[in-house]
């Protein structure tokens, strides 16, 4: 059943891994899907996606939703090159999605080790609720409820810093000596009411 035909999907970070099973996923489904990555080998290697026409390569995000519309209009499945950070330059080691109800989060966390060993969390297609003394931690445990009282229950956690928005994709360093197979678990977490607004379990890719 084609429930996404004539729909428009944009894929970052699409020539590997989840971003592209993804990809692969809505154009089974009648999606036309525009694909950017920095890897042009793994872009260049699924090149049998491509059956509506030419192909576009551009090295910018920004340009490439710019074309998009365009490269549509004339049934192209876009290939491109952008400037993801970590897209063929680092190995990603977990990923997981945010669930929180109450709090309306949602989105994607994914740990990478860049090549000279640093490991850094991104959120992808984040969002959440406003509020006051938000930080992102890890914690030693494998998921967390909806305004769990970490302080309380006296969760072990590896604080990454405030959070830098609560609408936008953003990065975070992670302790190099942190032992991810202990803090399994990203949250989203205001210090001032001692709640979590949100979770992602994380599982190794």
């Amino acid at each position: 059943m084609k429930t996404l035909e004539g729909k428009v999907a944009v894929i970052t970070g699409g020539s590997s891994g989840i971003g592209l099973a993804t990809a692969k996923l809505f154009q089974e489904v009648g999606a036309r899907v525009a694909i950017s990555g920095r890897n042009q080998k793994a872009l260049d290697a699924h090149r049998e996606l491509n059956t509506k026409g030419e192909i576009i390569m551009v090295r910018n995000i920004k340009t490439l939703l710019a074309l998009v519309a365009l490269a549509f209009t004339f049934g192209a499945l876009a290939y491109a090159q952008d400037n993801m950070k970590h897209e063929g330059k680092a190995k990603t080691l977990e990923t997981g999605s945010f669930h929180g109800k109450v709090h309306g989060t949602s989105g994607r966390a994914t740990i990478y080790q860049e090549a000279d060993g640093k490991l850094v969390l991104r959120l992808t297609n984040f969002k959440t609720s406003n509020g006051p003394d938000v930080h992102v931690i890890l914690i030693a445990a494998k998921d967390a409820d909806d305004n769990a009282n970490f302080l309380k229950s006296s969760t072990e956690r590896v604080e990454l810093g405030s959070l830098k928005g609560n609408e936008c994709d953003q990065n975070y360093e992670v302790p190099r000596d942190t032992d991810l197979s202990k803090f399994q678990t990203v949250s989203i977490y205001c210090e001032r009411f001692d709640a979590n607004f949100g979770a992602a379990p994380l599982e190794k890719f």
